[in-house]
């Protein structure tokens, strides 16, 4: 096994069970590795500190799996590890009953690069890093053991594996899809997942209790949903009671999976819903000029920061949507805010906002800080932009 031998000093992060090793950080690489082999990682005087995934490609030159340094990195480790990760789901009360659930977080489940989704009977599995992606066959197994899956289909599709120097793969991995639309029920509203060609893993798991406090929040509200995507907090809207729900997204394609949901629900009344295809920023100003007012407003746009070098300009267009947003609200209404930019850190995102209210001309206090998801396990390390930050905010 090749020893990967840091510079002095650099260790600590790895001591407090930080387990990422970035290139700046490593002296010299003792004996030879291809990406995705399993290194030892030693502090400059020798002593070993971890078991980790060899990266070339990557700043991250290293990912570790274990901080046992007798740990033995084969297919029984990936069982061991998948297993504890779904067990930790299950017994999650939070979950309970969700057809829809994250069961494998990544560095939180000590499992770096490995995203595992759970629609129903299919596991949507993603692998973005080297290490991951070598030891591909025993996870797939491990998660069809642990889940007793009837099939996994593999996202692997993201941009950041071309940072690990990882060409982009999908496709079915164990069995087959099954026939026709995928459905999932989400707190009371079915929703369709479109494994194969839908954002991420085919659904946005991260966002269910926000979509719950969404409809919560609803009752009798005019509701405004920027970015709705396929509708999934339009749906909660109208179950909770919305008067009426203005959807809008650029893409059509989207808005008429967001209109399929919707008839997935005969329960709820389709006539308070409005859908509009429109460029969201130019949608507000015209929303504006016609002079619509909404009660509660749900700002969720796409990643706008990849990485920190993209935080300015980030930070301009999440400025500009939220004063948007805060100029439509009615006096008491409510501004949901989200960012799922890596770059863009909670107190900078909370800066944005409070000035987007100040610059909109309103009296806003922040009322709710929202939460990642709960199948978000705490954890030590959370891969850069998987960390969804929000805010609520209710003006006077």
């Amino acid at each position: 096994m090749a020893r990967l031998i840091l510079k002095p000093g650099k260790e600590r992060s790895l001591l407090r069970r930080h387990p990422w090793v970035f290139a700046g950080s490593v002296a010299e690489l003792d004996g030879r590795a291809r990406a995705g082999d399993t290194v030892e990682v030693l502090n400059a005087d020798g002593r070993v500190l971890a078991r980790a995934a060899w990266s070339p490609e990557s700043q991250i030159r290293a990912r570790v799996w274990s901080f046992d340094v007798e740990a033995s990195i084969d297919h029984a480790f990936f069982k061991r590890k998948v297993a504890a990760a779904v067990a930790r789901r299950s017994a999650h009360p939070l979950l309970a009953g969700q057809a829809g659930l994250r069961l494998i977080h990544g560095e939180s489940d000590g499992l770096p690069g490995v995203i595992a989704d759970r629609y129903g009977d299919v596991v949507v599995m993603q692998l973005t890093s080297a290490g991951a992606d070598k030891w591909r066959a025993a996870i797939v197994g491990a998660l069809v053991q642990a889940t007793g899956c009837t099939a996994v289909y593999e996202r692997s599709d993201s941009e950041v594996r071309g940072l690990e120097g990882l060409p982009p793969t999908a496709g079915c991995v164990h069995g087959e899809l099954p026939a026709g639309p995928l459905t999932i029920v989400e707190n009371g509203v079915t929703m369709e997942v479109d494994v194969v060609g839908g954002h991420k893993t085919g659904f946005y798991l991260d966002q269910r209790d926000n979509r719950l406090l969404t409809g919560r929040l609803a009752a009798g509200r005019q509701v405004l949903n920027c970015f709705c995507y396929t509708g999934g907090f339009s749906l909660q809207a109208l179950a909770g009671g919305a008067a009426g729900v203005l959807s809008i997204d650029s893409s059509g394609p989207a808005l008429a999976g967001a209109q399929r949901n919707l008839a997935h629900n005969p329960q709820l009344d389709a006539s308070r819903a409005e859908w509009r295809e429109d460029d969201v920023f130019q949608a507000l100003r015209a929303l504006r000029a016609e002079g619509r007012r909404f009660d509660l407003i749900v700002l969720d746009p796409p990643k706008f920061a990849p990485s920190a070098a993209h935080a300015e300009r980030a930070a301009r267009a999440y400025k500009d949507i939220n004063m948007l947003g805060f100029r439509l609200l009615n006096p008491g209404g409510i501004l949901m805010s989200y960012s799922c930019s890596g770059g863009v850190g909670l107190e900078l995102f909370q800066k944005i906002v409070a000035g987007a209210a100040i610059d909109a001309g309103v009296d806003a206090r922040i009322i709710h800080r929202l939460a990642a998801a709960a199948d978000h396990p705490v954890g030590l390390a959370v891969p850069e932009g998987e960390y969804l930050k929000g805010l609520a905010c209710q003006v006077g």
